[in-house]
């Protein structure tokens, strides 16, 4: 039993470590060993390598009931991984691997040992590290539930904040920046009171959640008050962006909502019908293009509508792609309609690129001189703009999802996701419900292709490709199926956070992968699970739970 016990640890701390080794030479850990995150010591890869340390130790831990395991276990783990970032580090220095990788070099041996190099002093430094991110990690575990959770989250925040200095500091007032933030990350001092406010904050959200506080305040305020109040205060907030983001956080924010649109009408294709599509894209393309069309006198100087009259029109050309996307794939499920819909994706973005639609739709060099919209006199132009316009588009594509979920024919969605033959047997017809779920989510999905032509101004067949749709899944599975604060939660980490740090572009899909398996992993449902989806995910586990122990007595027997 204890062979088997040490043989796991070393094996999760061995996987670890080759994710270690992946990360380095891939070249994300060596590019971001100069960006600080607090004070002139702790770095990005710094903190990304205790990371990795600490979820070693944590993977091991958890299969364990009581600290007295926890610990000496999880700290095996660390160590493992911790003599697996040594080890690359020792092949670094001694071996010239810069010819087959060039990510290989003595700085990056360096940064694996934490500033010490491959020698003895750079071991013991490895394995003190190591030792403790188990021992810390052990230490959490056995603190009273959610105090754990809550210093890992306020640790976390501590260091998005130093990351996001660039961004956060030409907003803040410069007392506070400069109390906050040093030359290049947070100051000690602003770490500090950033890690206590955090903590305080996610300690008296948990300790509400707990002790049912909220439920009680809820009750006592009325709900004719209280939610037409917060609402006011979330739409003021929203509407004053412009006015104290400036252009790029103004542009950021635009292209956020953008797929905080498409995430809406995808969540009612997969989120609420439970039919996956992997060519979401098209829709985004067939409004673009509809709106360079109509309004742009480039190709063929047929149409030169307004952009008033051309939106409409966009929206309902996608309506009709998303009936022509649904009739053929009607009695598809599973990976048969995904694989198929992929390909009604790559169908649009070759066909936009072909020779003979070029003269319609301007092949490899799209379509340029787009309309932007006008009210009166106001030429609507800048991003900060526009962002107004979005906004609208965002709000009417929330409150739309919000009546189809609580509809009769959102709930017909809801029962062709868990169980279409009997959903058919209920009565519910199969036909009007799915091609409804695609032309709805095609909608959304086209007003803002129509909104991001006129933004931009052209559009290209490059903006249109597979990894847009992807996104939009991605952004789906982190917020959690089903849900609109999941969507709006998804599109902030998954487009948001990325634009504002354009340095981690080369990275992006690795980020992805990494963040979704973390998911899977830690939280299946996603981060803000619908009811339904988190009920029926907790039922399952129990049901896990009581099916094995009685699989494992038949199979001793």
């Amino acid at each position: 039993m204890i062979v088997h016990t040490v043989r796991r640890a070393v094996f999760i701390g061995l996987v670890t470590g080759i994710a270690a080794w992946h990360l380095s030479l891939v070249g994300l850990i060596p590019a971001f060993a100069q960006r600080r995150l607090v004070g002139d010591t702790v770095t990005f890869s710094y903190a990304l390598l205790v990371t990795l340390l600490v979820l070693a130790a944590y993977a091991t831990g958890r299969r364990y009931p009581g600290a007295t395991q926890r610990i000496p276990w999880g700290m095996l783990s660390a160590l493992s991984a911790g003599l697996m970032f040594f080890l690359l580090a020792l092949v670094l220095t001694h071996l010239n691997l810069r010819q087959i990788l060039l990510n290989a070099t003595p700085e990056l041996a360096r940064v694996l040992t934490f500033g010490s190099g491959a020698t003895i002093v750079g071991l013991v430094r490895v394995l003190l590290i190591s030792l403790l991110s188990g021992l810390f990690t052990g230490a959490l575990s056995a603190l009273p539930y959610p105090w754990g959770r809550v210093i890992v989250s306020a640790a976390l925040m501590t260091l998005l904040l130093g990351l996001l200095r660039d961004v956060l500091g030409p907003l803040l007032p410069r007392g506070v920046t400069s109390f906050l933030y040093g030359p290049a990350g947070l100051s000690l001092a602003g770490a500090l009171v950033v890690f206590l406010l955090a903590a305080a904050l996610f300690a008296l959200r948990w300790s509400r959640r707990a002790n049912g506080v909220t439920a009680r305040a809820a009750a006592a305020v009325p709900s004719t008050f209280r939610q037409p109040v917060t609402r006011a205060v979330l739409l003021l907030i929203l509407a004053s962006v412009p006015f104290w983001a400036g252009l790029f956080l103004s542009n950021v924010a635009d292209f956020v909502g953008f797929y905080i649109l498409m995430g809406l009408g995808l969540n009612l294709v997969l989120g609420f019908a439970g039919l996956l599509d992997l060519g979401y894209v098209a829709f985004f393309a067939v409004g673009a293009y509809t709106m360079a069309v109509l309004t742009s006198p480039e190709v063929g100087q047929r149409f030169t509508l307004d952009f008033w009259v051309a939106l409409p029109i966009a929206v309902v050309a996608t309506v009709f792609a998303g009936l022509l996307v649904g009739l053929p794939v009607l009695r598809m499920r599973g990976d048969y309609l995904a694989i198929a819909t992929l390909g009604f994706g790559e169908i649009v973005r070759l066909l936009v690129l072909s020779d003979w639609l070029k003269p319609y739709l301007g092949g490899a060099q799209g379509v340029t001189r787009i309309a932007r919209p006008n009210i009166a006199s106001w030429r609507i132009d800048s991003p900060q703009e526009f962002y107004f316009l979005i906004l609208v588009s965002c709000l009417f594509a929330w409150f739309l999802s919000i009546r189809l979920r609580d509809s009769r024919l959102g709930r017909a969605w809801f029962a062709i996701r868990e169980d279409e033959h009997v959903a058919q047997a209920m009565g519910i017809n199969r036909v009007t419900a799915k091609l409804s779920a695609f032309a709805i989510g095609a909608s959304f999905g086209g007003l803002s292709g129509a909104l991001f032509a006129s933004l931009v101004g052209s559009v290209v067949p490059a903006s249109f490709s597979l990894l847009v749709s992807i996104n939009v899944v991605a952004l789906l599975v982190l917020g959690g199926m089903g849900s609109l604060p999941g969507v709006l939660v998804g599109a902030l980490a998954l487009v948001g956070i990325p634009e504002l740090l354009r340095e981690f572009q080369e990275y992006r899909l690795l980020l992805y992968g990494m963040v979704l398996i973390a998911m899977m992993l830690f939280r299946p449902a996603g981060l803000f699970p619908e009811r339904i989806h988190r009920r029926e995910l907790e039922e399952a586990v129990e049901e896990a739970r009581e099916i094995a122990p009685a699989e494992i007595a038949t199979g001793r027997g």
